[in-house]
């Protein structure tokens, strides 16, 4: 894997850094592929760059992931994934939030909180949608929604890990998109040491 980011998507992120070379769109994307034929993604619960609400992450009660939308792909493509990733997380490899395939290969949607026809493992070895938590001293974290539009539809049983998802479709991605989105949690409050000792 490159450490340093294709150009291509430095331009297609904000604030894009070295982390980004690790997203799995820079390994399955390339500047052709990229937003092929307008194929995009947004979400009606935030802008692209915008901050997650509180009640897609892990400081809500009741969380569950963001509604997404996206156009259609290009012809012949059969099914799409959708990769969600903390391009600022440590590691080798940016953190997985969600995993997600079985979608057919045409405009379409997911509500918000829906689940998916097929979801894998996240950085929990959960599948589900893994809510944003990051430590609370750290600057905003930027999580990429990825989504890939895959010439042939995968044959992987839910529960599959990232490393399955990305072997069944290099080489078949016809196009790709991405939309970003921040969190920073509110620092955590400091209690009075004089009222504690009241």
């Amino acid at each position: 894997m490159s450490s340093s980011p294709p150009d291509w998507l430095v331009r297609a992120l904000p604030s894009p850094h070295a982390g980004c070379a690790r997203l799995t769109v820079a390994q399955l994307a390339d500047d052709k592929t990229f937003g092929r034929g307008g194929f995009a993604l947004s979400s009606p619960a935030f802008r692209a760059g915008e901050a997650l609400d509180p009640s897609f992450t892990a400081d809500e009660e009741d969380a569950v992931a963001p509604p997404l939308e996206w156009t259609a792909p290009p012809p012949g493509a059969q099914e799409l994934v959708i990769v969600v990733e903390d391009m600022d997380a440590g590691g080798d490899d940016a953190a997985c939030h969600w995993l997600v395939w079985g979608l057919p290969g045409q405009k379409g949607m997911l509500l918000e909180g829906e689940v998916p026809p097929r979801v894998g493992k996240n950085a929990h070895r959960n599948s589900e949608w893994l809510l944003p938590e990051p430590p609370h001293d750290d600057p905003p974290h930027t999580y990429v929604f990825q989504i890939f539009a895959a010439d042939l539809p995968l044959t992987l049983m839910p529960g599959a890990s990232r490393e399955d998802v990305v072997a069944s479709i290099k080489g078949h991605v016809m196009a790709a998109a991405v939309l970003t989105a921040t969190y920073k949690r509110e620092e955590e409050d400091e209690w009075d040491e004089d009222e504690e000792f009241e």
